[in-house]
């Protein structure tokens, strides 16, 4: 029986994705176990749940540090220390700039259909307002490995739902984030079973090995 993977966790908010994983792995339904969990935010609640799951956990804010190369080789040593072989960011509001080694082992989830709706400015209720305004049918999530750019990486996987004539942004969030919650652990666990396959801009998922 293969270890887990060692997966970070990367947060700025109260920790919803991060819940999930840590439940999941418990239940024996996530092929991955948090080893790490910072965020940027000292009051993030996303903290709390770690460390009541017994997981270490810090913060790095992105103010403390002058340029985003030294917020992210901050970023880089606590994982690092951990050993993470696998990083998901879980409403992680700041630009990780990736090193060499990190590169196809970082994965975000972006609450709309990506590359709609997606890019700097675009995260929270600002999505699934935009979504409602232009009119949409159906939106959904989108798991994705992370780049230097912000939701630009290419796409692992993506799930819908529809949009409803009466739905404001806090009835489609909720009806996204329940998708979330599937399409997340699912691209961790293809990902530690080896069936993701970059080919430029595109993931192909092949038979387990």
């Amino acid at each position: 029986m293969p270890s887990p993977l060692r997966l970070g966790v990367l947060i700025s908010g109260s920790g919803r994705t991060l819940q999930n994983f840590i439940d999941l792995s418990a239940q024996g339904r996530l092929k991955a176990r948090v080893v790490k969990v910072i965020s940027t935010r000292p009051d993030a609640y996303g903290l709390e749940r770690a460390r009541a799951a017994g997981v270490p956990a810090v913060t790095v804010r992105r103010r403390d540090y002058e340029t985003v190369e030294e917020f992210s080789d901050a970023l880089t040593d606590e994982l690092q220390a951990e050993d993470a072989e696998l990083i998901a960011m879980a409403g992680f509001l700041s630009l990780y700039r990736l090193p060499d080694a990190y590169l196809g082992r970082a994965m975000n989830i972006h609450p709309a259909l990506l590359p709609s709706f997606g890019g700097k400015g675009f995260y929270g209720d600002r999505v699934h307002q935009a979504v409602l305004d232009y009119g949409c049918k159906v939106s959904g999530c989108t798991v994705h490995f992370a780049s230097n750019q912000y939701d630009k990486g290419p796409i692992i996987l993506q799930k819908t739902v529809p949009v409803l004539d009466d739905d404001d942004a806090h009835a489609l969030a909720d009806r996204v984030f329940a998708m979330e919650t599937q399409a997340y652990p699912e691209a961790i666990n293809l990902f530690a079973g080896g069936r993701l396959r970059i080919e430029g801009r595109r993931v192909r998922i092949v038979e387990g090995r």
